[in-house]
């Protein structure tokens, strides 16, 4: 008997079988951008409640935790169930110059945004340059300080 390849096919297993929904936690979507000192992380969650979406933030571990569960109505018979349940995480690592404390988020149409801004430390600042007379008494003042 012969066989023919089909590499769709073919594709199409092994990424159902990565999205398997018997498996245990899902991905969720990101997308990630600065506005100014801000950065926004945008996350897909349709259909997600949102008293089941966790955020915390462990030292510069930014983890985003959610669940999803699909209404089982006794005497159904599905004719096909594409939609996902089950646990979906993401994590990130924040880095320095972020403003752990100020972290703050919203759920609104299926979308998580997470604002993150960055700390006073880390924004950029302008340096003064100072010339002649403005600089000898500075170091004059450090040298009487000392």
């Amino acid at each position: 008997m012969a066989m023919k390849f089909d590499p769709f096919r073919e594709l199409d297993r092994v990424a159902g079988a990565l999205l398997d929904t018997r498996q245990g936690l899902r991905l969720m979507p990101i997308d990630l951008y600065r506005e100014g000192d801000h950065y926004i992380l945008s996350a897909d969650l349709p259909g997600i409640d949102p008293g089941s979406v966790d955020i915390d933030v462990d030292g510069q571990l930014l983890t985003i935790r959610a669940e999803r569960t699909l209404r089982n109505a006794e005497g159904v018979k599905w004719l096909t169930r594409e939609r996902e349940s089950g646990s979906f995480l993401r994590q990130l690592n924040l880095g320095q110059g972020i403003d752990v404390d100020a972290i703050s988020a919203r759920y609104e149409n299926g979308v998580l945004s997470v604002t993150i801004p960055v700390s006073e430390r880390a924004k950029p600042r302008k340096i003064e340059i100072m010339s002649g007379e403005d600089a000898q008494a500075v170091r004059g003042d450090k040298a009487v300080e000392a």
